[in-house]
C-alpha cells in the first residue's frame, strides 16, 4: 500500500518549512513565485491531499453546523433533518446529524463540539422535560439554537409553532360538530409544547361556556402506545368522551388502534382530531382531521437564525410560525 503524503513530506520536497506550506494553503501568506511554483510542484509529484477539516479549523471556523434531535425513525423529525441540511448547503456549510436519543450524555457531548471548534453552531431538538442540567450545559454558548421544544431559562434564539393557536382550533373544531364531552391526551406535562396546547384545549371550551373537567385530560407521553393506554382510560369512564383531541399524530395512531379492536368506529362512535398533520395522516382509515405544523419550515428557520447568529447579527428571540387546521374525516357530530 502506498504510503499517504503529509504536509511535512510536502515541505522537505519544496525545501521550506511545514508553517510554510500550512499558511500557503490556507491562503494567509503569499509567497515568491518561485516559491510557490516548487510547493505547487510537490504537491503534485507526491499526490497530496489536503485534509479539508483542518484547513478550516485553521481559519477559525469549520463550515459545519450540528443538528441534535431525539431520533430520525419518526417522520416529523425526519423531515426537519431534510430541510436543516437542504438549507445549510445552499449556504455552504455542511451538516452533522447528531441522534441524542433523548439522553443528557449525549446532548452534552454534543454541546461540547461547539467549544473544539468541530461546530460552527448547533441547532438544538430536546423532547424531555429539563430539570435544569441542559439549560446550564447550554449557559452562556451563543451559537444555539432550540427550534420545537422550549429550554426554559436559556438564552438564545428559538423557533416554534403557535402550539396555544393549535390546541385551541382542534378543541373548538370539535366543538364546531357538536361534541360537549371532549377528552384531551398530550404528552408529559412539564414540556412546553404540552403546556401550551392544553393552554389551547382550555382557552376553546371556556369559549364556548364548557366546563373543564380533570378526567377528561391524560397526560404521558408523545409515544403511541400512551395514546392507546390513554383512550381505554378514557373509554373506561362513566361519562366517557365523544371526542378527544390528541397533541400528537403519533397518539392519534394509538388511539386508533385502540378504537379498532374495540369495535368502536371513527368518527361514527368517536371524533378525533391530532396535531403535527404526518404524512401518514391522510393514508390512515379514516384520514385523520390534524393541526398542520411545518417541519421543513422550522428546520429552515432554524438554519436562518443560527447563521445570523454566527454572523452575530442574531439576538436571543422567539420566532413563531403559524399552524393550520386540516379537517379530514375523522370528525363527525355525536351520535344521539
Amino acid at each position: 500500500m502506498a504510503k499517504t503524503s503529509t504536509i511535512r513530506d510536502v515541505a522537505e520536497h519544496a525545501n521550506v518549512s511545514k508553517a510554510t506550506v500550512s499558511r500557503y494553503l490556507n491562503g494567509s501568506l503569499t509567497l515568491p513565485p518561485d516559491t510557490a511554483q516548487r510547493i505547487d510542484a510537490a504537491i503534485v509529484e507526491l499526490n497530496y491531499r489536503q485534509n479539508s477539516l483542518a484547513r478550516r479549523l485553521s481559519l477559525g471556523s469549520s463550515e459545519t453546523i450540528g443538528l441534535a434531535m431525539p431520533d430520525v425513525a419518526n417522520p416529523f423529525f425526519a423531515e426537519i433533518a431534510d430541510e436543516v441540511e437542504l438549507a445549510a448547503s445552499e449556504r455552504g456549510f455542511g451538516l452533522s446529524l447528531c441522534i441524542t436519543r433523548n439522553e443528557l450524555k449525549r446532548e452534552s457531548l454534543y454541546l461540547s463540539w461547539l467549544d473544539t471548534q468541530h461546530l460552527d453552531g448547533l441547532i438544538l431538538v430536546s423532547n424531555r422535560p429539563d430539570d435544569g442540567s441542559l439549560r446550564e450545559l447550554i449557559g452562556k454558548r451563543r451559537n444555539i439554537v432550540l427550534i420545537d421544544e422550549d429550554i426554559p431559562g436559556t438564552d438564545v434564539p428559538k423557533v416554534f409553532v403557535d402550539n396555544v393557536q393549535g390546541g385551541y382550533l382542534a378543541t373548538r373544531h370539535l366543538i364546531r360538530a357538536g361534541h360537549t364531552r371532549i377528552g384531551h391526551v398530550s404528552g408529559p406535562q412539564t414540556l412546553f409544547t404540552v403546556q401550551e396546547r392544553f393552554e389551547g384545549y382550555r382557552r376553546a371550551l371556556s369559549e364556548a361556556n364548557l366546563p373543564f373537567d380533570p378526567d377528561l385530560v391524560r397526560f404521558g407521553s408523545y409515544e403511541r402506545h400512551f395514546g392507546e393506554a390513554a383512550l381505554c382510560e378514557l373509554l373506561a369512564l362513566a361519562d366517557a368522551p365523544t371526542a378527544i383531541f390528541a397533541s400528537s399524530d403519533y397518539l392519534a395512531v394509538g388511539m386508533l388502534e385502540a378504537l379498532r379492536d374495540r369495535g368502536i368506529e371513527v368518527p361514527r362512535d368517536m371524533s378525533i382530531v391530532g396535531f403535527d398533520d404526518m404524512e401518514f395522516t391522510s393514508l390512515l382509515m379514516p384520514p385523520i382531521s390534524t393541526l398542520r405544523q411545518s417541519a421543513r419550515d422550522l428546520g429552515r428557520k432554524g438554519v436562518e437564525m443560527l447563521l445570523a447568529r454566527l454572523a452575530g447579527e442574531a439576538p436571543s428571540t422567539v420566532h413563531r410560525l403559524p399552524v393550520r387546521l386540516i379537517e379530514r374525516a375523522s370528525v363527525a357530530p355525536p351520535r344521539k
